[in-house]
C-alpha cells in the first residue's frame, strides 16, 4: 500500500449478546458470532480476543476467522493488533518489514481504521496468519508450521518455565498446521540440536535447519533487539522440498528500543550472540559464526542505518498520522506518537554502534 493511500476502514459488528460474552471472560478462546464490511463486502466471520498480556489492556486485539465465505483475499483467518503499548504503533509492521528486506520470511501486514459496532476503536495493524495459506500464497512447498507460544520454544531438553526437564520434546509449541508425522520431526530436531557431537555439529545440523536462513533471521532479531524474541514470537516452518526447519518472526512490537510495556529498551540490552540453544550451538562453529558476522556487516551497511530507515519510518508515520485524532486510545498522545519516529532513529543509530563495536566478538 502507498503511503498517499488511505487506510482502509473494516466495521465490525458484534451482537451485543456476543459482545457482553467476550468482555464477560476475555481468556476464553470459543470464538463467536460476528459481521465484518470492508470496502461494502459483508463477511460473516468468527471472533475472538487475541494476544496474552494484551487481552488485558483497553484496546482489544482480535483473531478474525472466515465464515461465509470461508475465505478472503486467499487467507481464512487475519490477526488485527491493537499495538496499545506501542506509543509509535509502527513497531511490528516496522519490524516484519525489515525482515523481509533482509531476505527472511514474514508475514506481511497493513495498517487498518477499525470501526465497532458503530464506534471508532481506531487505528488497527492487521497481520496476516502464518498457516498453509501463507505458504500457498508464497508458493512455497508444502510443510507443517508450529508456533512458539511460550518460553519452552528454546530448542532445549530443559523448560524455561518448570526449571527441569521436558515432560515433552513438543513443548512450547502449537501446531499450526501439519500431520501427526510432522510432530515426530520436531521432536527430532529438537533431540539432534542437544545431542549431536560438538565435532559433528556442523556437518550434520544442516540435515535439520536451513542454517542461512536461520542466521538471517537470527540477524533480524538482534537489529529489532526483539527479547522474547529467541524462545518465543515466532514460527516454526518444515520446508516439505528439503526437510529443513526455518523461523518465521511474529509479534515484534517490543523492538526499536522499547520493551513490552513501552518502556525505553537501552541499546546494548540483548547482545549480538543473542541466546536459546540452537544459536549457542550455530555460533559455536567458526565458519556459521564468521558468515553471520558477515551478514550483520552488510545489513548494517546497506539497511540498519538512519538514512535507509528514515523514509520508511516517517512514510508509515505520514499515513496513520491522519487518523490519531479518531482513534480514541491515543488521541491525547499525539505529541508523544509524533516524536516516536526521531526516538527510533536514534535507536537505529546507537544500536548499530553497539553492534559494529562488537563484531571482533564473532572472529
Amino acid at each position: 500500500m502507498n503511503n498517499d493511500q488511505k487506510l482502509p476502514v473494516y466495521q465490525l459488528f458484534i451482537p451485543p449478546v456476543n459482545l457482553k460474552e467476550l468482555r464477560r471472560d476475555i481468556w476464553c478462546n470459543d470464538p463467536l458470532p460476528a459481521k465484518l464490511t470492508i470496502n461494502r463486502k459483508k463477511l460473516d466471520i468468527d471472533i475472538v480476543y487475541r494476544g496474552s498480556h494484551i487481552r488485558g489492556f483497553q484496546k482489544k486485539s482480535y483473531n478474525v476467522v472466515f465464515y461465509k465465505p470461508n475465505t478472503f483475499r486467499n487467507a481464512k483467518e487475519v490477526h488485527l493488533n491493537a499495538e496499545y503499548k506501542d506509543k509509535s504503533l509502527l513497531r511490528n509492521k516496522l519490524s516484519l518489514d525489515f525482515f523481509t528486506d533482509i531476505g527472511t520470511l514474514s508475514p506481511k501486514s497493513q495498517f487498518v481504521f477499525l470501526n465497532l459496532n458503530g464506534k471508532d476503536e481506531g487505528i488497527y495493524l492487521e497481520l496476516e496468519s502464518v498457516d498453509e495459506f501463507y505458504l500457498k500464497n508464497r508458493d512455497l512447498p508444502k510443510g507443517s508450521i508450529f508456533y512458539a507460544v511460550d518460553g519452552d520454544a528454546n530448542f532445549s531438553l530443559m523448560s524455561d518455565l518448570d526449571k527441569g526437564i521436558k515432560k515433552s520434546l513438543e513443548m512450547g509449541y502449537q501446531k499450526k498446521c501439519g500431520s501427526a508425522k510432522d510432530e515426530l520431526y520436531l521432536q527430532e530436531l529438537i533431540i539432534q540440536i542437544n545431542t549431536i557431537s560438538r565435532a559433528d555439529f556442523e556437518r550434520e545440523i544442516v540435515n535439520y535447519v536451513d542454517v542461512e536462513k536461520y542466521l538471517r533471521w537470527l540477524a533480524g532479531v538482534i537489529f529489532t533487539q526483539n527479547y522474547d524474541g529467541f524462545v518465543h514470537n515466532y514460527a516454526l516452518y518444515r520446508n516439505g522440498d528439503t526437510g529443513l526447519f526455518e523461523m518465521i518472526p511474529w509479534d515484534y512490537d517490543a523492538t526499536w528500543g522499547r520493551d513490552v510495556n513501552g518502556k525505553v529498551m537501552e541499546e546494548d540490552y540483548v547482545g549480538i550472540e543473542g541466546f536459546n540453544t540452537l544459536t549457542a550451538r550455530i555460533l559455536d562453529v567458526r565458519a556459521f559464526r564468521v558468515r553471520y558476522q558477515r551478514l550483520l556487516k552488510g545489513i548494517l551497511n546497506t539497511r540498519f542505518n538512519v538514512k535507509h530507515m528514515k523514509p520508511i519510518i516517517q512514510g508509515m508515520h505520514d499515513q496513520i498520522s491522519p487518523y490519531v485524532s479518531k482513534d480514541p486510545y491515543i488521541k491525547d498522545n499525539k505529541k508523544t506518537f509524533d516524536n516516536e519516529p526521531d526516538f527510533i532513529l536514534k535507536f537505529i543509530e546507537s544500536r548499530a554502534k553497539y553492534i559494529k563495536g562488537r563484531l571482533h566478538k564473532l572472529d
